[in-house]
């Protein structure tokens, strides 16, 4: 501490450079969900790897960068725009989430105890990826309904779309193990 400068109060954190905020503020709790996603996509990751489900990995480890770069979006006000992820467009991403059947010949279906670890880790993340896109509404929602950081918003949605068809083509037996 620095003659003149008072220390952070401890229910205070950095929004963004010297700005503080409680940490009850909405853009610091969607920052808290930012990281628990991170977390499970880690575990969903590590399971899949257990499993031998090398390509389910790999997108989930992309999944993985793709969200942390919504943090350097949220803090430094940069748009998310003109990405893939898993290798579609946002707009494939919905489409083929919205379709499985048409575009994987799996139906829509209700996970269950006996599919794989890594399908039900997969559905966990795709649970907390819900959960952290109701925060970001939350934290960026304008007075009127209106949305700050819609990039954001459609980015977590679109990656609830990767995560079911993660899970749609693991139920359909589309990935191989080894």
């Amino acid at each position: 501490m620095t003659a003149g400068k008072r220390p952070k109060p401890e229910h205070m954190t950095h929004l963004k450079g010297s700005v503080l905020v409680r940490k009850d503020h909405p853009r610091i709790v969607f920052r808290g969900y930012i990281d628990l996603l991170e977390a499970e996509l880690l575990l969903a990751q590590k399971t899949a790897l257990r499993e031998g489900y090398r390509e389910p990995a790999a997108t989930l480890g992309e999944s993985l960068d793709f969200v942390r770069s919504l943090i350097r979006c949220d803090v430094l006000g940069e748009k998310k725009e003109n990405w893939t992820l898993g290798g579609y467009t946002p707009d494939e991403l919905r489409e083929k989430s919205h379709y499985p059947e048409k575009y994987f010949g799996q139906p829509h279906f209700m996970a269950c105890a006996e599919d794989s670890e890594t399908l039900l880790a997969v559905n966990h993340v795709r649970a907390v990826v819900r959960q952290t896109e109701l925060k970001a509404y939350a934290a960026f929602k304008e007075f009127d309904g209106t949305m700050s950081r819609e990039d954001i918003q459609t980015a977590l949605n679109r990656l609830s779309s990767l995560m079911w068809i993660i899970m749609i083509r693991l139920k359909a037996g589309q990935y191989s193990r080894g």
